[in-house]
């Protein structure tokens, strides 16, 4: 590569580094505006080829500085911007265990952290199929057992699930760590953003039924599958 197409590959490297730091305020910013996170809790990370760009440790993810969100390099090393989240390690192997995952989001959403307290429907599926649109934009969902904010053993737990469900061909969206909240992922922040929205949501509905309401039938399972090649 002569000097020219040098400086070229890094110019348009830092442009889609910038282009990350500003999906991430945003995120942050509508998560905040609409209730899904509260004071310093969560973090929110993007993956820039080889680099990661994270939320730093402590910081209110209404409120989001662009120039102080931390930037490591492929080895983990942080090269710049403010001390990285404890979750740094959680975040970078789910990128790395599935190659998809380009955007990570873990809050601490009300009716998420709510459900681990008041009882999940199965460690394997948190919740019920109830809707549609959770069958069809989120899929199974596991419960991680407790461990403390932070804990590598979580990644460990996170990515051997990946690796089961994308084996028996059901790839997993998110998790949900016990007392904690979820952690979810997708290609870009649109995606993991729906995902944790719908996800949400339909936990805040079982929980305003009295986690009364039966699953979809097989049949209505079947159906999702065959027509929208739902993962379930």
């Amino acid at each position: 590569m002569n000097p020219q197409q040098s400086t070229a590959a890094g110019t348009a490297h830092d442009e889609a580094v910038d282009e990350a730091r500003g999906e991430i305020v945003r995120v942050g910013t509508t998560l905040f505006a609409r209730g899904y996170v509260h004071a310093s809790a969560g973090n929110i990370s993007a993956r820039v080829g080889d680099r990661h760009l994270i939320t730093p440790t402590d910081a209110a993810l209404g409120f989001l500085d662009p120039g102080r969100l931390a930037l490591v390099d492929a080895r983990g090393e942080q090269i710049a911007g403010d001390r990285a989240s404890k979750t740094l390690t959680l975040h970078r192997r789910i990128c790395s265990a599935d190659p998809a995952a380009r955007f990570v989001v873990h809050t601490h959403s009300t009716h998420l952290v709510a459900l681990t307290l008041a009882g999940v429907w199965s460690d394997d599926d948190v919740l019920p199929p109830l809707t549609p649109y959770y069958v069809m934009k989120v899929g199974h969902v596991p419960l991680i057992p407790y461990h403390r904010p932070g804990d590598p053993r979580v990644a460990d737990l996170v990515t051997a699930l990946i690796a089961d469900r994308a084996a028996s061909r059901t790839p997993i969206r998110a998790v949900l760590l016990d007392r904690l909240g979820p952690v979810v992922w997708g290609p870009d922040a649109a995606t993991a953003l729906a995902v944790l929205e719908e996800l949400e949501e339909t936990a805040r509905l079982w929980l305003l039924t009295d986690r009364r309401p039966e699953p979809l039938p097989d049949h209505a399972l079947e159906e999702l599958r065959s027509t929208f090649n739902a993962a379930w």
